[in-house]
């Protein structure tokens, strides 16, 4: 990262979030500003983007606030320098089972686009045997 600094506006057009959903994001503690301007701005940096992107990722999977919290978390402790070799293999332990649910969150995402797709097609069908000749 190189120390800048960016504004909610900036961060909005690089994550493909709202303001209001940043907004949000920090109100529910998932994903804090790294700093205040002396206006009171809120000020991010590469790493919030990282974290606001990967909040992103886990709300079409249904996360709950709790979850999501608990995976930022982990992932957060297994990226620290400070983090011992017993609670890194607990944290990987933990990561397996978030890892385990997010495929199986995309299997049933997968399955219901698989539904649709057939869906339309069918619906395809049906319009070109209606169509009014001409």
């Amino acid at each position: 990262m190189d120390g800048r600094h960016m504004q909610i506006g900036e961060v909005a057009d690089r994550t493909g979030l709202s303001l209001r959903t940043i907004r949000h994001y920090e109100e529910v503690g998932l994903a804090l500003p790294a700093a205040r301007s002396q206006g009171g701005f809120r000020l991010y940096t590469d790493d919030d983007v990282t974290r606001l992107l990967v909040v992103k990722r886990m709300k079409p999977l249904d996360f709950t606030l709790e979850e999501m919290r608990d995976l930022l978390d982990i992932l957060d402790r297994l990226q620290s320098p400070d983090t011992g070799d017993a609670a890194r293999t607990d944290l990987a332990k933990r990561l397996t089972v978030y890892r385990s649910l997010v495929e199986e969150r995309c299997e049933k995402i997968r399955a219901r686009l698989s539904d649709a797709d057939q869906f339309s097609a069918e619906l395809s069908t049906e319009l070109r045997k209606h169509r009014p000749a001409g």
